[in-house]
Formats: C-alpha cells, sequence, structure tokens
C-alpha cells in the first residue's frame, strides 16, 4: 500500500518583488515530518509559491518516490495551473512548473485550493524567514 502525505506550501514577497521565501510543510497521518522554509532572494509571490511547492513535492520523494500527495495551498494560480486547468504563459512560470513536474511523478500528485487562513502553518514559517533576512 503506498504512502500517502499532505503537503502545504506558501510562498511571498515583500514588494512585489521584492525579498522573497516560502513555507512548506510535510504530514502524514496528521503528523508534521518535516517543515521547509527558505529565503530566495529577490523575487515575485508567484515565483516563490511555486518555489514551496517544489521544495514540498521534492522532499516527499526523498522519503517515498511511489508515495501519493495532495498538495494544498492558498496560490489559485499555482493549483490551477499544476492542475492543467490553466495555461502556464510567462516563460519563467513554464520553467517552475516543469520543475515541480519533476519533482515528483505528476500522477501521483492531487492539488486543492484552500483559504489563506487554512495555510497558516506555512505561511508563519515563510515569514520568520523573512524576518529574519530583513
Amino acid at each position: 500500500m503506498p504512502r500517502h502525505f499532505v503537503v502545504t506550501a506558501d510562498g511571498g514577497s515583500r514588494g512585489n518583488p521584492g525579498p522573497a521565501a516560502f513555507g512548506a510543510v510535510i504530514y502524514e497521518n496528521d503528523k508534521i515530518l518535516k517543515e521547509i522554509g527558505t529565503f530566495i532572494g529577490v523575487a515575485s509571490n508567484n515565483v516563490a509559491e511555486y518555489e514551496g511547492l517544489i521544495a514540498g513535492l521534492k522532499g516527499v520523494n526523498e522519503i517515498d518516490p511511489a508515495a501519493t500527495i495532495l498538495v494544498k495551498m492558498d496560490s489559485k494560480l499555482v493549483v490551477e495551473q499544476m492542475s492543467g486547468r490553466w495555461k502556464v504563459k510567462h516563460p519563467n512560470m513554464q520553467k517552475l512548473a516543469k520543475q515541480a513536474f519533476a519533482a515528483h511523478d505528476p500522477k501521483l500528485v492531487s492539488y486543492q485550493w484552500i483559504p489563506r487562513e487554512e495555510n497558516s502553518h506555512a505561511d508563519s514559517i515563510l515569514n520568520d524567514v523573512l524576518d529574519s533576512q530583513i
């Protein structure tokens, strides 16, 4: 029986673009297995959101490359683009989407949009990282 993980991810910048970071949390059976937060320099909110997604997917892939993943994010753009419902038009976003698809088998990943309030853990990680950088 394959393992199943939930990834929450968030990205943000102070200014758009501006100093940017992401936060990602990996859960298995409602237990936090890993928290990831990284400063990525000057970037847009959307770039930071994608970077958080990629980090979360890579984190699960390192644990179990055959696992299924439910990604929950408050970025409608990323959720809709990665679900295939919206086109990825911007060249920078296309590169990031390719990286996300390469991070874990896309057939094993599903996406769900969640309200910002339900993504507070990943959001607090990214804000702690930003606070420590600027």
